[in-house]
C-alpha cells in the first residue's frame, strides 16, 4: 500500500526504509527556506488563478492557507518532522490539511525541481543584499580609522621584511578597496541570481498555459530562464556567491593575520580591548586575539563549501539530480559564516583595538626602510639609479656592521660615500618626508591619502551599483 505521507505516486507499493527516509530527507535544514517557499507558492497560486488554470476563488483559498502556514511557522506552531521529507512537501501537506482538495491543486504546473531553485534564489538575493550592507558598515569603520590616522606612520612590509614606511590610513584603505570589490562583485552576482526558473517544471516546461513572466513580476525577479533544462539545473549563481564569499573571507583573514601580528609583544602596534579578547585558562598575563583567529580559521570552512559545490556540479548530467540537495547546507552555512565574521570584525575594528601610535612612531625610526629614498636622492641628482642602488646597498651593509642607522651617519661620512650628498639628505630620509614624498597617484603621500579618503566617502554613498 502507498503510504499517505509519501510525495510520490501509487507506482510505489511500500514506504521507504526508516534509515533511508532519514538519509533522504532534507527537512532538517531546508526548513530555512520556508518563508521563501510560501512566498513563491503564493505567486504561483496567483498565476494559476490569473491564467484560469484554477478559479479565482480557489486561488484565494490557496493564498489564505499559505498565509496561515506562514503565521503558524512564525509563532512556532508549525514544526514538520522527518516524515515530511522536505520543506516543499511539508507546506503542501499542511495546506491540504487546511484547505482540503483545493490544497492539492497548488502543485499544478510546477515541480519541486523549479520550486527549490526558485526558493534558493529568493533566499540568496536577500542574503546578498544584507551582506552588501554589512560590507558598507565594515568599510565605514575602516574609513573612520583612516581619517584619524592619515599622518600616523606604520612600517610597510614585503616578504614580511621592513620595506618602506607608509601612512597607516593608506594601509587601511587597501582593505577598504578590497571590500569595495567584494561589494561590487556581489552586486553583479545579485543580477544573475535574480532570474526566475519558476515554470520550468521538472525539466521540460509544462502543458498548462502558465504565465512565467507574471510570477517573475510577482516575485520581483529581473527576468526568466530561457531554457527549462538550464532553469532547474543551474547552480552557477550559488557557485559565484561562494566564490565571492571566499574572497571576502580572504580579505578578512589577511587583516586578521596582520592584527594578530600587530597585537603580539614583538610588534606591539595595537592593543586589544577587553571587550574583544579573552585570557588564558592557565597563564594570567595573556590576552588572546580570539576574533581574528576565529575569522582566519573559518576561512577554510567557506573555501570548503565552494569546493564541495564545484565537485557536486562537475559531473551532473542534465537536468535535476538528487546530488543538488547538497547545495543548500553549503549556501546556508556560507551565508551565516560570512555574516558572523563581518559582524565580529566590524565590532573589533570599531571598538576592540587601539593603535599604539607612539610604538608605530618608534618603529619607523629604527630600520633601513628609507634606503630606497637615498637611492632616489642620488638619482634625482643625475646618478644612474642602478649605480645609486648598489652604493646604498654597501652603505646599509657597513652601517649594520657599525651598529648605525642611516640617520646616524655624519655629513662627512655621507660625502665620503658620494660627493652629491648634501645636508638635505637628512630631511630626505626622515620617515615623515619619505612618506609625504610618495605623492604619485595611488601612493602613500599624505595628499594622495586625503584625496583617496574623499573618493572613498563618495563610494560609500553608492547604494545601487
Amino acid at each position: 500500500m502507498n503510504q499517505g505521507n509519501q510525495t510520490w505516486s501509487d507506482r510505489f507499493e511500500s514506504a521507504l526504509h526508516p534509515a533511508i527516509a532519514r538519509f533522504n530527507a532534507s527537512i532538517g535544514f531546508d526548513i530555512e527556506l520556508i518563508e521563501y517557499d510560501i512566498t513563491g507558492s503564493i505567486a504561483h497560486a496567483k498565476m494559476l488563478a490569473h491564467t484560469g488554470i484554477i478559479s479565482k476563488e480557489e486561488g484565494q483559498q490557496l493564498i489564505t492557507g499559505l498565509e496561515q502556514i506562514r503565521l503558524e511557522h512564525q509563532e512556532g506552531r508549525f514544526n514538520p518532522g522527518i516524515d515530511a521529507e522536505d520543506v516543499h512537501f511539508a507546506v503542501e501537506r499542511r495546506l491540504t490539511q487546511l484547505m482540503g482538495d483545493v490544497g492539492k491543486k497548488l502543485h499544478t504546473a510546477r515541480s519541486r525541481n523549479d520550486q527549490i531553485n526558485t526558493d534558493i534564489r529568493l533566499y540568496l538575493r536577500d542574503q546578498i543584499q544584507g551582506i552588501r550592507i554589512q560590507l558598507r558598515e565594515w568599510q565605514g569603520v575602516l574609513l573612520k580609522h583612516a581619517e584619524t590616522h592619515i599622518e600616523t606612520l606604520i612600517p610597510g612590509y614585503t616578504h614580511l621584511q621592513r620595506a618602506q614606511p607608509v601612512s597607516l590610513a593608506h594601509h587601511l584603505l587597501a582593505y577598504f578597496h578590497m571590500a569595495q570589490r567584494d561589494w561590487e562583485r556581489l552586486g553583479e552576482i545579485y543580477h544573475r541570481t535574480n532570474v526566475s526558473p519558476l515554470g520550468s517544471g521538472a525539466l521540460a516546461g509544462t502543458t498548462f498555459p502558465i504565465d512565467r513572466h507574471y510570477t517573475a513580476a510577482e516575485l520581483k525577479f529581473g527576468g526568466v530562464y530561457a531554457n527549462s533544462l538550464d532553469g532547474v539545473s543551474d547552480r552557477d549563481f550559488a557557485i559565484e556567491f561562494l566564490c565571492a564569499a571566499s574572497l571576502i573571507m580572504v580579505h578578512l583573514s589577511r587583516l586578521s593575520e596582520e592584527m594578530i601580528l600587530w597585537g603580539s609583544q614583538e610588534f606591539s602596534f595595537i592593543q586589544f580591548q577587553d571587550s574583544c579578547s579573552t585570557g588564558s585558562s592557565i597563564m594570567p598575563q595573556k590576552k588572546n586575539p580570539d576574533i581574528p583567529e576565529l575569522v582566519r580559521g573559518k576561512t577554510g570552512r567557506v573555501f570548503g563549501h565552494l569546493q564541495a559545490l564545484l565537485t557536486i556540479m562537475k559531473g551532473l548530467p542534465l537536468a535535476y539530480n538528487k546530488d543538488l540537495q547538497e547545495d543548500k547546507e553549503a549556501i546556508f552555512d556560507g551565508v551565516k559564516t560570512i555574516q558572523g565574521c563581518l559582524e565580529a570584525m566590524t565590532i573589533l575594528l570599531r571598538e576592540g583595538i587601539e593603535f599604539r601610535t607612539e610604538r608605530l612612531e618608534a618603529a619607523v625610526n629604527e630600520d633601513f626602510s628609507n634606503a630606497t629614498d637615498v637611492a632616489d636622492y642620488l638619482a634625482a641628482k643625475g646618478v644612474p639609479f642602478r649605480e645609486a642602488y648598489n652604493l646604498v646597498g654597501k652603505v646599509v651593509k657597513t652601517s649594520l656592521a657599525a651598529g648605525k642607522l642611516l640617520k646616524d651617519l655624519t655629513l662627512e661620512e655621507w660625502q665620503g660615500l658620494h660627493p652629491q650628498f648634501e645636508a638635505d639628505i637628512y630631511e630626505a630620509i626622515a620617515p615623515r618626508q619619505v612618506v609625504a614624498a610618495r605623492n604619485s597617484y595611488g601612493g602613500t603621500g599624505f595628499e594622495q591619502v586625503r584625496s583617496a579618503i574623499k573618493s572613498a566617502k563618495e563610494q560609500l554613498l553608492d547604494t545601487k551599483s
